[in-house]
């Protein structure tokens, strides 16, 4: 399942519906490789360079529903895992007229929409001096596809009832 957009509830009834029906299950924001390998360095980055600020862009199309992309979420609750806070509490969605300073917690997620962008996503760490920009573009669908079909082969082997993960799939935990 490769889709963004559920409450917690709907997920955890999925979830209890696959344990239920003894059926395997991969639940992923976003099947490929390529983000997911992103979303396992901007993990490991959070955790050595956490004092950094940190924000969060993406873009897509002009067509896009909704805002913040699923994937930006994601990156945004994974950073915020790994540095110990809360996203709903640090979370800053776009900014506007005289918001003040930044805070040292906060993660700034901002969302362009535009032309036909598939999907980039960038995470930018930015310290006294320097910034480490880790980015991700998606220019083909072909991208998700390849994830998928990952995906599908690794359910096959999973254990019955269990639900997993991209990072599962990959072996990148």
């Amino acid at each position: 399942m490769g889709t963004t957009g559920f409450s917690d509830q709907q997920l955890k009834e999925i979830k209890e519906s696959i344990h239920k029906n003894q059926v395997s299950a991969v639940i992923a924001p976003n099947m490929a490789v390529g983000v997911n390998v992103f979303f396992k360095i901007i993990k490991d980055v959070a955790a050595l360079i956490g004092d950094y600020d940190v924000e969060i862009i993406e873009a897509h199309h002009r067509h896009k529903k909704d805002s913040p992309s699923g994937t930006a979420v994601r990156a945004a609750e994974i950073i915020a895992e790994e540095l110990n806070r809360n996203l709903d509490e640090v979370g800053v969605y776009g900014r506007k007229g005289i918001v003040g300073e930044r805070t040292d917690d906060e993660i700034g997620i901002h969302a362009v929409r535009g032309g036909d962008i598939i999907g980039d996503h960038t995470v930018l760490f930015a310290g006294e001096g320097e910034r480490l920009e880790i980015v991700h573009r998606a220019q083909s669908r072909q991208s998700f596809v390849s994830g998928v079909i990952k995906a599908l082969r690794y359910v096959g082997t999973a254990e019955k009832g269990s639900v997993s993960d991209m990072g599962d799939v990959l072996g990148i935990k």
